[in-house]
């Protein structure tokens, strides 16, 4: 009897692994090739240039002081377009934040990172259920504090590599040969952090890249366990994150949607955790769960003789729609529930974000003019408000204000 063919060509008769292989190599392929269209002629991406009113807000300056600048001949020279308006590329942006910082009123006016006696800002955005926006609170919150001046590293918890992907790197193609975390915190000969560092296109942000290579970790954790050779193996992120620590003002990690190992090791090493909560009864119920296993697994690992203290924990609400009556009624549960630690800015769903997500980028990498303007800025500024909201806590930990 001949085998009947499926869509896309596939045999029924043939084993689901080979199906799922061929389906995967295909998916891959056409992924690869849309990069290409999307960021030729080597497949990288680059960071949009920012009108003069964009670079003046990021500095905290006013445009006719950026302008002013401009024609003193002081700091880099922005592009000009065709209608003598001013463009700023991040690059510029920086250069300026330097400049503007030698003559501030007070040290960190341009500069907001670490002054000699600051730890390291170590901040784990975490939830085990899927969809509850832990990459876009990730990459937004990575690339918004590094164009606000602070030294960022981006890591990839996710085998999923969501993350990765969003800052051009196609886990498939360009990480054959590894270079995510798990080479840095392997049992077996682990490789110095600064080897799986990359550098991207945004100025003062890096990136730790992700792949199914992280799911190595989860599976050789129990033997090395049962084998006697894993320590405390919680401590490997921050064991790892510590040869860098001079390096970066804030390390930001996407974890995976598992309380794994992974999770459990980006926890020990936080030193600030992020809880994202999309406001539907189902994962507030969901969320309830991941609280409840955290705590245990938290004792587990205090018993061992980690200091499982952090300077805060915050619930973050994504995906809030302020016309929905029932997110509403969750939201004021929630705040009556556990107060000041529920951000007071939530990032507000916006077809702009997910729209941004179709090309791999965000929406600090999208241009305003390919969205109707007040939906772009409507969703803008709930980003700026929430990652701003972060960047202040960061700086009362470090007992600025």
């Amino acid at each position: 009897m001949a085998a009947k063919t499926m869509a896309g060509g596939i045999s029924t008769h043939q084993d689901l692994n080979e199906v799922i292989r061929q389906h995967s190599e295909r998916l891959a392929a056409q992924l690869h090739s849309q990069r290409e269209s999307l960021f030729p002629p080597d497949a990288s991406k680059q960071m949009r240039k920012f009108m003069s009113g964009e670079a003046a807000a990021l500095l905290g300056v006013n445009d006719s002081y950026l302008r002013k600048l401009h024609l003193d001949g002081k700091g880099p020279s922005p592009e000009l377009t065709p209608g003598n308006r001013r463009l700023y590329s991040a690059h510029d942006i920086q250069a300026l934040r330097e400049l503007l910082e030698k003559t501030a009123r007070k040290p960190g006016d341009y500069l907001p990172g670490r002054r000699d006696g600051d730890h390291l800002q170590i901040i784990g955005v975490m939830n085990f259920k899927g969809g509850s926006g832990k990459t876009t609170t990730s990459a937004h919150l990575a690339q918004r504090l590094a164009l606000l001046g602070y030294r960022v590293l981006a890591i990839d918890l996710d085998p999923q590599a969501s993350l990765t992907a969003l800052h051009g790197v196609q886990p498939e193609f360009d990480l054959e040969d590894g270079g995510t975390l798990y080479d840095a915190i392997r049992y077996d000969d682990p490789v110095p952090i600064r080897e799986v560092i990359r550098p991207t296109y945004i100025p003062n942000l890096d990136l730790i890249p992700g792949n199914l290579e992280l799911m190595e970790f989860e599976h050789e954790t129990p033997r090395a366990l049962s084998q006697g050779n894993a320590g405390l193996f919680f401590f490997r992120v921050k064991e790892a994150l510590a040869q860098v620590d001079d390096n970066y003002d804030v390390v930001v990690i996407d974890c995976p949607p598992q309380l794994g190992f992974l999770t459990m090791s980006a926890l020990s090493a936080s030193t600030g955790v992020l809880v994202t909560i999309h406001p539907e009864m189902l994962d507030v119920m969901s969320m309830s769960q991941f609280l409840r296993m955290t705590a245990d697994l938290m004792d587990v690992i205090a018993e061992s003789g980690a200091d499982m203290s952090h300077d805060w924990m915050r619930y973050v609400l994504t995906r809030y729609e302020p016309s929905d009556a029932p997110q509403n009624r969750i939201v004021a549960f929630l705040r009556t529930m556990y107060g000041e630690t529920v951000l007071n800015a939530p990032m507000l769903k916006s077809t702009a974000i997910s729209d941004a997500g179709l090309t791999k980028q965000t929406l600090y990498e999208v241009e305003r003019s390919a969205f109707t303007r007040s939906t772009y800025d409507r969703a803008v500024e709930s980003l700026n408000a929430l990652n701003d909201e972060i960047a202040d806590l960061i700086q009362k930990t470090w007992g600025r204000s």
